[in-house]
């Protein structure tokens, strides 16, 4: 098989890229997903997770972002369309070249008390919407870490984690 490359994906079609390959992951683990037809609230996908059969299954709201991970930037959330809940998460897609995509789950809970890389900006008085971000550079991506999709996946099923 090639070597993975992303350098030649406009921004669209690497954001559109992360979508499919995000879903994708949770599809691959036997979970249900479901693409909103009109994308106004800005949640890319929802994701049903099953319980015990007297429970009620979970649903997860995600939004995607992508990211080149050679590439300092900065990923933003408006705070109405993401709300800071149990189930309302940011799935962080980093491509670098020569690599396969890392898949980072990480709930919106992480923006409670924000800290670096993490941030909550109001822009009071000013022309910009209230948002929730997070800053991304070589150096911020091991911090990361315990975010990623494949560590964080067992607790996520068993309903452990995030903690409410």
């Amino acid at each position: 098989m090639d070597t993975p490359t992303w350098a030649h994906l406009d921004k669209l079609r690497l954001g559109k890229w992360g979508e499919y390959f995000a879903k994708m992951a949770f599809v691959r683990v036997g979970l249900d997903v479901y693409s909103p037809e009109v994308d106004d609230r800005a949640i890319d996908a929802l994701v049903r997770i099953p319980s015990a059969p007297e429970a009620p299954p979970r649903f997860l709201e995600i939004q995607v972002k992508t990211v080149r991970a050679a590439k300092p930037g900065y990923v933003y959330m408006a705070k109405r369309h993401f709300p800071i809940r149990t189930g309302t998460f940011l799935a962080l897609v980093c491509l670098a070249e020569g690599s396969e995509a890392d898949l980072y789950l990480i709930p919106s809970l992480a923006w409670r008390d924000p800290a670096p890389p993490f941030s909550s900006r109001d822009y009071e008085g000013k022309k910009s919407e209230p948002e929730h971000g997070l800053s991304i550079s070589a150096a911020i991506l091991p911090k990361l870490r315990p975010y990623l999709f494949q560590i964080i996946l067992p607790d996520l099923l068993s309903g452990t984690w995030p903690d409410a």
